[in-house]
């Protein structure tokens, strides 16, 4: 299984918007990656330097949202979509984005819930709850209209 270290998701993420700065040949994946790097121009400097990227640390509960965190959240929804793994979650994002008439929208929502998933995991030494999660995605895609 792959399991990036905190460094790695950070040279990624960095290496990758290096690369789309200079439209350097990308694997599909840097691609994908790219494209949620565009929809954040407020992470842009934080992917400039990274050194300062692996030395940076971020505080939720201070309002220091953490870029590589999000931004591989949105990567690993794009990949969970790709193979609707788990099953049924991709035709609930794209209800949800239907809904919202935004995927990245979408995805923020989504992000909730596995969020919520994996901190129940953590916080219970459980497996994460695949049923919970996509249980979750499907309930902000079927109420009602977004308010």
């Amino acid at each position: 299984m792959f399991n990036p270290s905190q460094d790695d998701v950070r040279r990624f993420f960095c290496s990758v918007y290096a690369k789309s700065r200079v439209n350097a040949p990308m694997e599909a994946i840097e691609t994908l990656a790219a494209l949620w790097i565009d929809e954040h121009p407020h992470y842009h400097t934080d992917l400039e330097d990274v050194d300062a990227a692996l030395l940076r640390r971020y505080d939720e509960q201070n309002g220091q949202s953490n870029p590589f965190l999000h931004l591989a959240m949105h990567l690993s929804i794009s990949e969970q979509c790709s193979i609707d793994q788990p099953r049924g979650i991709r035709q609930a994002v794209e209800l949800l984005a239907a809904r919202l008439d935004s995927l990245h929208d979408a995805h923020h929502a989504v992000m909730d819930c596995l969020g919520s998933m994996l901190w129940e995991s953590q916080r219970s030494g459980r497996p994460p709850d695949g049923q919970a999660y996509i249980d979750c995605v499907q309930r902000k895609a079927t109420r009602g209209p977004a308010t």
